[in-house]
């Protein structure tokens, strides 16, 4: 193999690159599920220090808990750092864990990060691809209640769900409440339920998690945490929490890794399901809005109720017939008898008029 000592300029590709890339912006998707109180919209507007979600009105959950259904918000934002636009999307799912049924509760979110993959698939199947919107979920962040035990079956068979679909990542819920005995405990079960039902995480495992506001510490500093009775956990002190880290894996250190995997392993295992030899588009996706699913399964209900009440109705109608057939038969039964006595006085009386 010959080698050239001579620069020719090979060596600046990567800035080529850096300047493709830079010029063209990228977009990344990042969805947090959880149930209501677990931090998601503290931790999403701490992680990127702006106000992008707005906090919920919890006098108003109980008009929220009526609806019974995990709905799908997503937020859009756009960012500019160093000239490197960044369209962000984050999906929220409100409604999730919230209620004493959840069962099925993760098909809102496997549908719609299979749409999303769909919905990329038939753009990129088109003649013309330069306006191509991806809408890919490239991370999702479970965030896990702070029960101190292990994961819950909702956890498990949600977790099993999203695990083949999307990059993974555990998250612990308001991990600053454990201490930290208890908090390495907790992580050890949750480590050993994912090991024991297969649930595929994203490789860099990252499983705690601790946000907050701007508090003054007693020293006189202004940081983000949480304030307490005992004193303020610090969001950016790693002694205190894992936040940093989680921040470092989402944004600077494996956003592109997180970005690429989702390309190159859960898009293409998609892909591969549902694209046939010829490049056609197989085995589409059947999405169900959670709600239109909870009206067709109130109309099921309804019309079965229905069928039972006619079929009780039907069977008084036919307890009745039989009833009155009965009576007919028996009715007919009396008058045939009367009949046929009457035909034995008639034959007396003719056999008594023949003998005289």
């Amino acid at each position: 193999m010959a080698t050239n000592t001579k620069s020719i300029g090979i060596a600046n590709l990567p800035n080529q690159t850096h300047k493709i890339v830079s010029r063209k912006g990228t977009t990344f998707t990042v969805m947090v599920v959880g149930e209501s109180g677990a931090g998601k919209t503290t931790y999403i507007n701490t992680l990127l220090t702006t106000t992008i979600k707005s906090y919920r009105d919890h006098t108003k959950r109980r008009d929220a808990l009526s609806r019974k259904t995990v709905s799908i918000d997503v937020i859009r934002a756009a960012f500019d750092e160093n000239n490197f636009a960044t369209q962000l999307n984050v999906v929220d799912t409100p409604g999730f864990g919230d209620y004493v049924n959840n069962r099925d509760a993760w098909q809102p979110l496997v549908d719609f990060i299979d749409g999303q993959h769909e919905m990329y698939l038939r753009q990129e199947l088109q003649p013309h691809r330069d306006d191509i919107l991806d809408g890919r979920v490239h991370a999702c962040l479970y965030f896990i209640s702070p029960s101190g035990q292990t994961l819950r079956p909702l956890d498990i068979e949600t977790m099993q769900k999203l695990g083949s679909r999307v990059n993974l990542i555990p998250v612990i819920a308001k991990a600053d409440t454990i201490t930290p005995k208890d908090l390495a405990a907790f992580k050890r079960r949750i480590r050993d339920a994912i090991n024991a039902h297969n649930i595929r995480i994203y490789a860099p495992p990252v499983e705690s998690e601790t946000e907050g506001d701007d508090v003054v510490t007693p020293d006189g500093r202004t940081v983000k945490g949480r304030q307490y009775l005992w004193g303020v956990s610090e969001v950016e002190n790693e002694a205190h929490c894992d936040f940093k880290k989680l921040r470092n894996l989402l944004i600077r250190s494996h956003m592109l890794d997180l970005i690429t995997t989702t390309e190159d392993v859960h898009y293409e295992a998609f892909r591969s399901e549902h694209v046939s030899t010829d490049g056609r588009v197989v085995g589409s996706v059947a999405r169900k809005d959670a709600k239109f699913k909870e009206e067709e399964d109130a109309l099921r209900r309804r019309f079965a109720e229905q069928v039972k009440a006619k079929e009780a109705m039907f069977r008084q109608w036919e307890q009745k017939l039989i009833g009155e057939r009965d009576k007919l038969n028996k009715d007919l039964e009396h008058e045939h008898s009367y009949i046929t006595a009457l035909t034995q006085e008639i034959k007396q009386l003719e056999d008594k008029l023949n003998k005289k």
